[in-house]
């Protein structure tokens, strides 16, 4: 499906008008953003005729090379990146593909997914309300949208950040039911998981975003850009790196979750082992005397005694009881 958003003058500013295009309609001269979503053959050749430009296929933009990702081809500007996709669907969350194409004042997007920050820059762009682009063209809707990226990473971040420190609080607590406490850790552990992969996957997108801002900043100063436009991309650059920096430390907090409630696994099985210990320490001695008893020799003096049963048991009781006080005093119980 291809979209396309025009410019609508505004007495506050000028904003976009986002509308659907059909494959027999014809693009519009002003159009300054064409956003392809999960485009057909027949859709990338129309752009490509109207653009003078090549859309990448699906398999291109999987590619994880730089000179693949970054490159400036008959005059168009290459850009692809990683953004975070399906955080809230009860799907597994992923990275999405999507390649940013600037040639001249107009911005073509190619993407095969719906992330939220596409439709958060969409919305805003779309409102008169004093936050939509001004003067708008390919590259400061670029730079929105790169901004509109960086915004809902780091509502992502703050929201696995509250819950990793719900969960921290959940493992440190202390739970008097054993078997609550192992239930408890399992579910600790897959949470952790599932958290790590998230933080991790939205880290990758931050490094892919990073690369394009670098590449623009180094594009705009040798190309004399405009002085706003050079600001906002060193402004979101900074921001971007800040959100990397806390994405590394959610990192490490997460990995120091993940040591301390292994070793609380690794307490509940030693206390375990602890527990067969004691009773096969606590059942050696009587082990002893009752083996003692139970050897066949001709000449026992306690076989004939009429009080030797009774003794061999008291011992057997007493030398159970000893090992039992002992480890209660030396406080190893």
């Amino acid at each position: 499906m291809i979209f396309i958003h025009q410019p609508v003058s505004s007495t506050a500013q000028m904003i976009l008008e986002r509308r659907p295009l059909e494959l027999q309609d014809v693009i519009p001269d002003d159009t300054l953003w064409l956003d392809l979503v999960r485009p057909t053959r027949e859709e990338d050749l129309k752009v490509e005729s109207f653009m003078g430009i090549s859309v990448p296929t699906r398999e291109e933009m999987k590619d994880i090379e730089p000179s693949e990702l970054l490159y400036v081809e008959e005059g168009a500007r290459y850009m692809t990146g990683r953004v975070l996709s399906k955080v809230e669907d009860s799907e597994e969350p992923g990275l999405a593909g999507i390649t940013f194409i600037l040639r001249g004042n107009r911005l073509v997007t190619v993407r095969y997914e719906e992330p939220q920050a596409f439709r958060m820059y969409a919305q805003r762009a779309g409102r008169s309300t004093g936050n939509g682009p001004s003067n708008s063209s390919g590259e400061t809707i670029l730079a929105g949208l790169i901004e509109a990226v960086i915004d809902r990473a780091a509502d992502v971040l703050q929201l696995q950040g509250e819950r990793i420190d719900r969960l921290s609080r959940k493992i440190f607590e202390e739970k008097s039911d054993p078997s609550a406490r192992n239930t408890a850790l399992q579910d600790t552990l897959r949470a952790l998981g599932r958290h790590g992969d998230l933080i991790s996957k939205q880290r990758e997108s931050l490094v892919s975003m990073e690369r394009i801002l670098l590449s623009l900043s180094a594009t705009y100063r040798t190309s004399k850009a405009p002085r706003e436009l050079r600001e906002d991309v060193r402004s979101t650059l900074r921001d971007l790196q800040s959100l990397e920096e806390h994405a590394t430390f959610l990192s490490s907090k997460i990995q120091f979750l993940l040591d301390a409630t292994l070793g609380l696994v690794n307490l509940e099985q030693n206390n375990i082992i602890k527990l067969f210990s004691v009773m096969a320490v606590v059942f050696m001695p009587p082990t002893l005397i009752a083996s003692i008893y139970g050897m066949n020799f001709k000449t026992m003096p306690e076989l004939d005694w009429s009080l030797g049963y009774p003794l061999a048991v008291c011992m057997m009781v007493v030398a159970a009881v000893l090992p039992y006080v002992f480890f209660r005093w030396k406080k190893w119980l």
